[in-house]
Order: structure tokens, then C-alpha cells, then sequence
């Protein structure tokens, strides 16, 4: 838990203090003094007596007792500051923005373990090392500016790049985004991203919380308590968007250079974030963008009325929002024909709703009406409205915010012209408190991402029963590597997933026999080489026993075959499911169509285990192949239910064998009436 003397300190101690504000313990200090903090301020070095008007002290064993302390001092002094303020001064609040820690070497990471360990001695809590800061309501902590407005119903930001920090609320705030809380947290010694979200998980209070959570971060050290605590603060009401960076191996390279971070696998941050029901971001405009979404009232469904005075913006928006599943539906009948008699010649209504350069204020006003109360087909309002430069647009702006008051369906207010009509969008933003999303575009993609982002999944589904004993009985019973067929057969089965009848034979004579006993067409593998295929080990649709005895003596000379696996050729769509077990973050649990769709379109969907059905299947209708799966050209689609059931049925046996490194089912065969696995392989790594 975040200790209260960081969060609404009584009293706040720059150590480090100065009065050069271009250095960060002169600036903290500045931006310490011109925030609301209402407490005492105390300062220290060595070499002053007073700074900034502030009482000087020269060394932190002179302070009063003192509830929080910002160090800007260097890292070899801080242990020594921490320990006399911790135990003698009565200080749990820390905040060091101090470099020269972890990031640097394995001295600094001694040092800032020593801090840690003082800290949470006394029960503290401290952002940093390595940071720009904290700010909140309260006061500013933070050396960086700008300083955002601040609101109780601001957005609380959570970022592991201080300097990341500046340039997000730098593009916030040019539109009206307004902030509760910003917590750099630095090289997260002692408290993460994650910690603040279960902080703000604990203690968050419907009627004075903030609703919108914004996170930047290049690592994620604990994928569970990130997801345990989003999914939480999402069900209670609140919005989060992120931006998860070092996803490709260069930027990971990158991450690396500047914090440390470890690689992770891109593919899991994706479901971890969607499993949580965080609006994945990629860019800051993006992310600035969809907490600017986040922050009006909620868009109950997909129909949106473009509102314009200007044409080609209008359809740009269209485009963006029909080509990301929503929609702008057609408006016509009475109602429509009576808005349109409000309108001058030439307007149009059928949506989007076009009311020509010359439209008024007044119009707009019949508009926004009409869509909220006459047209039924209409979940929210886009009005894009912006000036040539012949006239102002106080009035118009004037309607849009008593409109915006008043209406039941949200109004997103588009306003491009940040020259022409400067003054007017700054009155609209400052003092009317308003949000603008200059460019039509950009606002049109992050609506769809917010709406197509689904709700957080249950973290503890119902689960399929397993036949645990015979699971923990194989598992026990092998050591760290791949598994046998008859092994990995007794794992399908102990979850009831259906798996071909095949047969290893080490002779020639063997083969025949089991031709001869079970008919044509057959299929012929090597046992023993991982990538059967590529050593030409796999042989369909064998007809006659001529070409079983042929088949056998070349596929058993290929390297490393010690056995050729045999059973009746099956028919249906190749599907895939395979696991792979990520650290941290457990298994993912990854599937699509086989085939090419794996290995080279890379067609395939992944979710944490333990998935349930309805994610499952969700997962399935947004594969790019999923035409094929319903069926094509008199092709006999897959059954989705029982491939999401199969798709569980894994969730459930990685969950029951932790031990599981990997496992392939590619391909199964999936018809109408079943799913069956043709070829599979389990590793285990004890």
C-alpha cells in the first residue's frame, strides 16, 4: 500500500535543494512552492542557509520531523539521507530523482537495494530512484514541466519514462486533457507500475477515484498482478489505455539500453492486455487520444453520426470508423426530412450529416437534437466543425458545450482549425473544460479501439474436469524433455481430446500386417525427428501394400527414425492449437488454421491460460482464415464450438502440468462432427 505521508505529506524536504532551477533539486523546489501543497516546506545543503525563500537547513539530521523527502542528491549520499530520515525524522514518504542506481551498475543496484531495505524497514514508500518525480492534487514533486491541470477527475498516469512522461502530458494537454496524478516511478526499485495500479485498486472509491488510467512502460515485471488489479479497477468502472514499448527486437534492444528491461514476448503483452480489457496504444498521440475518449461519457454501441460542415473530413472519418467495425448508418424518414427542411439548400442528412460551409450554430443545434432524440439508430455524435477563416466560431462552440451538458449520447467535438480559430478552441478547452480531437482520423481509430476492446475475461473460469491423476502420473514419471506418443496419447485423453489410432512399427512385416488389417488410404511417419516434414518423413494417402513396404525401408534409413508411425488417413480443415509457456506471464495458448496460415501468414490468435469458451471463441471469428473455418465453396466448415472447447480442453491440461515448456496439436483435422489430432508434441522442463 502507498504510505499517506507520500501521498498528502503535511510536510515536504528537497534535499539536494538549489537555487539554480535549471538543476533538478533548484526546480523541484520551484515547482514544490508554485503547487497547492499547503504544508511546510524545508530545504537542505550544505552551503546555504535559505533557498527559494525557504529555510535551509545543512544537513538532513537538523530537520524537524519531516513526512516526505524529495533527494536530488548523488547516489553514493542518498543510503545515508534515507536512514536518518526513516528512523530519526520520522520520513515514509521517498521520492529520489537521483540517477546513477541500477541502470547504471551492479554498485548503484547495491546502493539502491540499501535504500529499499531502509525504507521498507519503517513501512515507506518510495518512487524512484532514477525518476522525474510525483505530482498529484496535493503538490508537485516532480523537476519536469509542464505542470498539466489538475483534477480529482483527471487521468492518473502511470510511466516508467520520466522524460516519456513530459512529451505524453505535453500532448495531452495541447487538446484539454487534464490529469490526477502522474507517478514517474523510475527504475521502480520499490514500487511499479503494478504496485500503484493495486494501489489504486485498493483504494479506489466510485464517487472520488478517477475513472482513466494511462500507463507507459518498456517492462513488465509482474504480468499477474498487472492483470489481477486492471481487470479489477476495469469492473469497478475505470478505463485504462497503455503503451507497451520494445515489442519488436530492436526496440526491445533499445528498451534494454535505457532501463534494463527484459524482452517479452510481444504476442504475450497482446493477451495479457486483452484478457485485462486494457485499449492497447502504440503511439503517444494514440494513447493521449483514447484517454481523451475515456474521459466522456460512455459510447453504448457502434452507430456514430458524422456531423459536419466540411466535406472531406467527414468521409476520411467514415472510412476510419466503417473499416474498423463501426458504423455510420444511413438516416432517412420523416424525421430526417423534417431536419432537413431546418437546413439551407444543399445540406444533407443521410449521414454523415453534411450542413455545407454556410452552416450556422443554430443549425448544428437542430442537428445534435435530431440525433438525440429522433433518430434511434445513433449511439453517439462526431461534429466536425472548424473555420475558413471568414468568420469566428464563439457561438458555434458556445452550442456544442451546452449540448455536450445536456445530451444523453456522447458528443465527440472535432475541431481542426487550431490557427484560424485559436482563440476560440483555447475558450473551449481552458475555460469551458473541454477536450478537442483536432484530427479526425486519429480521434476515428481510437473510438474503435476503444469499443472493440473487450471486457476484461474471468481470471478464474469454470474449467473443463481433467483426469488429474493420470496427467501428474505422466508428468512425474518423465524427465525434463519430449514426451512419447503413448505418453503424450495418455495427456489427450486425460482431457478428452480426441487423437488419431496410429501404430509404431520397427519392421517391415509389421507395416503389412497392420495394412493389411485396417484397409486404405494410409498416412506413414518417422518417430524420432522433431520436424518430420523437412526430412521427408511424412507420407499421405499410401493406397496398396507395394508402396507400404517402400515407404517403410526409406523413411526408417532417415536420421534419427527409430520407429515409422502408422494409421488410416483422416480428412477435414487443418486447424492448430499449441502452448508455450512464457516467463511470468504462464502460458499462452495459441491457435488458428494449420498449415501456411502458421508458418508463413502467421494467421493465429493467443490468450493466457486459462481461457474460457467465450474467449475462445471470440479469438476464432478474428482470424484472418476465418472463412474457412465457417466453410467455403462447398468446403465443410469447423466446428467452433468443439475447436473452443478443444482450445480450453489445452487452457486445462497446461494449467494441471505446469511443467508443460511447449506442445503442438498441428495439425487437427476439424470437421462438422469432430476435431481430431493428427500429429502432436508435448516437452516438459522440470
Amino acid at each position: 500500500m502507498i504510505h499517506q505521508k507520500l501521498l498528502n505529506p503535511q510536510s515536504i524536504v528537497v534535499v539536494g535543494a538549489s537555487n539554480d532551477v535549471q538543476k533538478p533539486g533548484g526546480k523541484v523546489l520551484k515547482n514544490l512552492l508554485e503547487s497547492d501543497f499547503k504544508g511546510k516546506v524545508y530545504a537542505v545543503n550544505p552551503k546555504e542557509n535559505q533557498i527559494q525563500g525557504v529555510q535551509c537547513f545543512q544537513k538532513v539530521e537538523d530537520l524537524p520531523q519531516t513526512d516526505c523527502a524529495i533527494l536530488a542528491i548523488a547516489a553514493k549520499y542518498c543510503p545515508s539521507s534515507v536512514d536518518v530520515l526513516s528512523h530519526q525524522k520520522g520520513t515514509r514518504g521517498f521520492i529520489i530523482l537521483s540517477a546513477g542506481f541500477s541502470e547504471e551498475n551492479e554498485a548503484g543496484a547495491a546502493l539502491e537495494k540499501q535504500i529499499v531495505n531502509t525504507i521498507n524497514s519503517v513501512g515507506g514508500t518510495l518512487i524512484g530512484p532514477n525518476c522525474t518525480g510525483f505530482l498529484n492534487t496535493n503538490y508537485c514533486g516532480a523537476f519536469d514541466t509542464p505542470i498539466p491541470p489538475l483534477s480529482a477527475k483527471g487521468v492518473d498516469f502511470i510511466t516508467g519514462s520520466g522524460a516519456t512522461a513530459v512529451f505524453i502530458k505535453e500532448q495531452g494537454m495541447t487538446n484539454g486533457l487534464s490529469f490526477n496524478s502522474v507517478w514517474a516511478v523510475g527504475n521502480s526499485a520499490q514500487t511499479g507500475i503494478e504496485d500503484v495500479l493495486a494501489h489504486l485498486d485498493a483504494t479506489f472509491n466510485p464517487q472520488t477515484s478517477s475513472r482513466v488510467i494511462m500507463l507507459y512502460m518498456e517492462k513488465i515485471n509482474q504480468p499477474h498482478k498487472l492483470l489481477q488489479h486492471a481487470s479489477s479497477l476495469i469492473n469497478k468502472g475505470c478505463k485504462i489505455a497503455a503503451i507497451k514499448s520494445g515489442g519488436s527486437d530492436a526496440g526491445s534492444r533499445a528498451a534494454s539500453s535505457h532501463t534494463g528491461a527484459l524482452a517479452t514476448s510481444d504476442v504475450a503483452v497482446e493477451a495479457l492486455f486483452r484478457k485485462a480489457g486494457i485499449v492497447r496504444c502504440h503511439n503517444r498521440e494514440e494513447l493521449t487520444t483514447v484517454c481523451a475518449v475515456f474521459m466522456h461519457p460512455e459510447v453504448k454501441g457502434k452507430n456514430i453520426a458524422v456531423i459536419t460542415h466540411a466535406g472531406g473530413p467527414a468521409v476520411m472519418l467514415t472510412d476510419v470508423l466503417s473499416n474498423n467495425g463501426l458504423e455510420v448508418p444511413h438516416i432517412e424518414g420523416k424525421a430526417a426530412d423534417a431536419l432537413l427542411s431546418k437546413l439551407f439548400p444543399g445540406s444533407s442528412v443521410g449521414n454523415p450529416i453534411d450542413f455545407l460551409a454556410t452552416g450556422t450554430a443554430e443549425q448544428l443545434a437542430y442537428i445534435i437534437d435530431a440525433c438525440e432524440n429522433d433518430f434511434d439508430n445513433i449511439d453517439a455524435m462526431a461534429v466536425i466543425f472548424g473555420s475558413p477563416g471568414l468568420f469566428s466560431n464563439w457561438d458555434v462552440y458556445d452550442v456544442l458545450d451546452k449540448k455536450m451538458k445536456t445530451c444523453r449520447k456522447p458528443i465527440f467535438p472535432i475541431l481542426p482549425s487550431i490557427i484560424n480559430v485559436k482563440e476560440e478552441i483555447a475558450d473551449f478547452i481552458q475555460n469551458k473544460h473541454r477536450i478537442n480531437f483536432p484530427e479526425e482520423c486519429v480521434f476515428g481509430n481510437a473510438l474503435a479501439k476503444v469499443l472493440n476492446t473487450p471486457k476484461p475475461q474471468p481470471l478464474a473460469p469454470d474449467m473443463p474436469k481433467v483426469d488429474m491423476a493420470t496427467i501428474r502420473k505422466v508428468v512425474d514419471n518423465n524427465q525434463s524433455g519430449y514426451l512419447s506418443l503413448k505418453d503424450i496419447r495418455s495427456l489427450l485423453d486425460a482431457v478428452g481430446i480426441d487423437c488419431k489410432k496410429e501404430v509404431e512399427v520397427v519392421n517391415e512385416q509389421a507395416a503389412v500386417d497392420y495394412a493389411r488389417k485396417v484397409g486404405y488410404p494410409l498416412v506413414m511417419k518417422v518417430v524420432g525427428p522433431l520436424h518430420k516434414s523437412d526430412v521427408g518423413g511424412v507420407v499421405l494417402n499410401v493406397k496398396d501394400e507395394e508402396t507400404v513396404v517402400r515407404e517403410f525401408n526409406r523413411l526408417i534409413k532417415i536420421k534419427d527414425t527409430y520407429a515409422v508411425e502408422i494409421y488410416p488417413m483422416l480428412f477435414g480443415t487443418e486447424i492448430f492449437i499449441g502452448a508455450s509457456k512464457e516467463e511470468n506471464f504462464g502460458h499462452q495458448i495459441l491457435f488458428g488454421l494449420g498449415g501456411i496460415f502458421v508458418e508463413v501468414l502467421k494467421d493465429v490468435k493467443a490468450a493466457l491460460a486459462p481461457v474460457n469458451f467465450e474467449e475462445a471463441k471470440s479469438l476464432i471469428k478474428q482470424l484472418k482464415g476465418y472463412k474457412i473455418i465457417q466453410g467455403v465453396r462447398g468446403q465443410e466448415g469447423v466446428n467452433e464450438d468443439m475447436f473452443a472447447q478443444t482450445i480450453v480442453k489445452v487452457s486445462a491440461l497446461v494449467t494441471a502440468a505446469p511443467e508443460i515448456a511447449e506442445m503442438d496439436l498441428n495439425p487437427l483435422l476439424g470437421t462438422a462432427k469432430q476435431i481430431i489430432a493428427v500429429d502432436a508434441r508435448i516437452r516438459i522442463e522440470k
